[in-house]
């Protein structure tokens, strides 16, 4: 492929994947308006971002098989169709429970343009280039997370929490007519291989019992529930290593590099992504800010990750990416461990100076760490390894939102914030922070482990 149109494929891949955590991200900030307008509590109103990641994490392990079977470019154009048909519908939704629907459908969408993003990047540059690829994809990642809660606030603020979702439209038609029209090739990279549906099927209700189940898990039913998802999820790992044909190659798990980025990965996203959340309740809640105000000082994070993951990719083409990933991961701990003082007296700029380092941190950790996983396996799995970077992320995303829910079940109950509850919403806060700066240390200390491995990097 010539330069021209790999750099086509970069662009139409970052876009897409731009806009999808645009819209992951920009609802965060629209909450307490569409809570006002619905009358739902505190835990159906995380609902309504865990149903999306929910959704990417069932979808992204099925259509990482799917994608390399049926071509690239065209799942990945299927996906662009079935994002932009679920925002139309959630500008339409009349209740919770329609908008949750919808962005279980939205989740659909993203979990195909995650994985064939990554996929696509990884093939169509060679080795050398992977990481600046890579990294450039996933700045776009942090420029959509950086926009979102500033854009997504002034529209809610100026016309409403539905027009968030009609504003990745456009953007979505751009991309289609590049992927058609500047994207030559068609990507099939298991054209040979049988779909195991039967495994599909044990995964999808595994990991939908094991989030649903984490969520309520202060409940008894909660408790019997994550048992049937261990059962099912340890099942599934059985049926795949005797199957011909997996769905998701279990002996990745041999590759202790692979290992061991990964679960930083999943641990790093369990420990961060409620971050935002905790942070936006307590600047528009405990604080009193708009969401307008509050999204701008929200893009501190994500804009530090914008501007660091390119040249943390592109550096980890020379450097152990591990160690890159290890030294990021301890900073991320750094800012947690501020945030756990978080009250009603702490200063904006300690909380900016905490971001700051938060997205210096995550820039250094991110970029390098997924270059580890796509470089440690061979070409015909690299759809695999895409899909796994992506559920890694979605699982441990929608566990720190769970983790959320959990904490706001136990402290506050299932009522709605009103501001004779700010003191619990603070107390939830801060043991949230505490939980998350445990479990970034965790994340350090897996990396490390996997620059012990012998594995080298491999030419894909």
């Amino acid at each position: 492929m010539d330069k021209k149109a790999k750099n086509f494929v970069i662009i139409a891949v970052s876009i897409a994947t731009f806009m999808v955590s645009f819209s992951a991200t920009s609802v965060a900030v629209a909450l307490p308006y569409l809570v006002a307008d619905f009358s739902i509590d505190a835990i159906l109103q995380n609902w309504v971002s865990v149903s999306y990641l929910l959704s990417v994490a069932v979808f992204s392990v099925p259509f990482g098989k799917l994608s390399g079977k049926f071509g690239l470019k065209k799942t990945f154009l299927s996906g662009l169709l079935i994002f932009a048909i679920a925002s139309v519908g959630a500008t339409l939704s009349s209740s919770a429970y329609d908008l949750i629907l919808f962005r279980v459908l939205q989740g659909l969408g993203s979990a195909i343009l995650n994985v064939n993003a990554l996929t696509m990047i990884s093939i169509a540059l060679p080795p050398r280039e992977r990481g600046r690829g890579i990294g450039i994809n996933i700045s776009s990642v942090y420029i959509g997370l950086t926009l979102a809660p500033a854009i997504g606030g002034m529209i809610t603020y100026n016309f409403g929490w539905k027009s968030i979702f009609l504003i990745s439209i456009p953007l979505m038609v751009l991309v289609a007519i590049l992927a058609l029209w500047k994207v030559p090739q068609e990507w099939k990279t298991g054209i040979k291989y049988k779909f195991d549906y039967i495994g599909t099927i044990i995964y999808s209700i595994g990991i939908l019992l094991l989030i649903y189940g984490f969520t309520i898990m202060y409940q008894l039913n909660g408790i019997i529930i994550l048992i049937m998802a261990i059962i099912l999820l340890l099942g599934f790992v059985l049926w795949e290593l005797r199957h011909r044909f997996p769905v998701f190659d279990v002996t990745l798990f041999n590759n202790i590099k692979f290992v061991s980025s990964s679960f930083a990965s999943l641990i790093s996203y369990f420990a961060t992504f409620l971050v935002t959340y905790v942070l936006n309740y307590h600047l528009q809640y405990v604080k009193g800010l708009d969401p307008q105000t509050a999204g701008l000082i929200l893009i501190i994070t994500p804009a530090m990750m914008a501007i660091i993951s390119p040249f943390s990719g592109k550096l980890s083409d020379r450097v152990n990416p591990q160690i890159l990933a290890s030294i990021g991961m301890g900073f991320v701990s750094l800012a947690l461990f501020m945030l756990i003082f978080l009250d009603t007296q702490t200063p904006l700029y300690f909380i900016a100076i905490a971001m700051f380092i938060q997205g210096l941190g995550y820039g250094l950790f991110s970029s390098p760490n997924t270059n580890a996983i796509m470089g440690s396996v061979p070409r015909h799995l690299s759809s695999v390894a895409s899909a796994a970077v992506s559920t890694m992320r979605v699982i441990g995303q929608t566990l720190s939102l769970g983790m959320l829910t959990v904490i706001f079940a136990i402290v506050i109950g299932s009522v709605q914030i009103l501001p004779q509850l700010y003191p619990l919403l603070i107390e939830s806060s801060q043991l949230a922070c505490i939980i998350s700066t445990i479990l970034c240390i965790i994340a350090i200390v897996v990396s490390l482990i996997g620059m012990r491995s012998k594995v080298k990097s491999i030419n894909i």
